[in-house]
């Protein structure tokens, strides 16, 4: 049974820790997530955090050191910071969020408060797996994805000038692009383990430039919105 009133934000780090924390975004996220709920205390946000510049930069410096190194450590290190991400995140909304951060969603049953922070679980896929698991435990009709870009393009934009940006994408389309491995570090507009498991539960899941705070309201408020919107098929 899915629900409009509860909706689950995967906030990438790239939007929370760019470079270093990005105060001015989370002073007005926070401001507008507040006001969001407070017009209406059934509607509930789920957060899910993911680790930014300080995982990838971890991440690079153990690969540098470590000749052999192994993709699992490279996820608990993606996934430290995104639990460091996960707890400024809790601080930010410490007066909707009354959960501690949730490390594995496959134990949380309850949400004391209108607001859940969840990060990173285990090595093998990314947090955006987290999310959809979370939207599936907790009813949620969508996944919004908030990433630094605006549309999912039919290639890397950086690499391909020819590549085009996406307005819609059913899930069998877009798992034949991003395909079925999970390698840690790497960048694509959703993790391909978290869209197999979307795929099958038929998620609807849009993706958009978090740092536009207008633009994450329309899509809260089922308005017209920029973004790509994966499924349902």
């Amino acid at each position: 049974m899915h629900s409009n009133k509860i909706k689950v934000l995967s906030v990438g780090g790239s939007i929370i820790a760019p470079e270093g924390v990005d105060s001015d975004f989370l002073i007005r996220f926070r401001k507008a997530i507040s006001e969001y709920l407070a017009e209406d205390l059934q509607r509930k946000v789920i957060m899910v955090s993911g680790g930014g510049m300080p995982a990838r930069l971890y991440q690079k410096a153990y690969r540098e050191i470590v000749q052999d190194h192994n993709s699992e450590e490279q996820d608990w290190i993606g996934i430290a910071a995104t639990r460091l991400n996960a707890r400024l995140l809790k601080a930010v909304f410490s007066e909707q969020c009354l959960n501690e951060v949730v490390t594995d969603p496959t134990v949380v049953s309850t949400m004391k408060g209108q607001v859940l922070v969840a990060a990173g679980w285990k090595p093998g896929f990314s947090t955006d797996n987290d999310a959809v698991l979370l939207a599936e435990k907790f009813g949620a009709d969508t996944v919004i994805n908030l990433s630094n870009i605006a549309k999912i393009y039919t290639a890397d934009p950086k690499q391909d000038p020819t590549a085009e940006p996406i307005d819609h994408i059913s899930w069998a389309e877009f798992r034949a692009m991003v395909g079925n491995e999970w390698t840690p570090g790497k960048n694509l507009p959703f993790d391909p383990v978290a869209a197999r498991r979307g795929s099958e539960i038929n998620l609807r899941v849009v993706s958009a430039a978090g740092g536009d705070i207008e633009n994450i309201l329309d899509i809260l408020y089922d308005r017209e919105f920029v973004g790509s919107v994966i499924g349902p098929d």
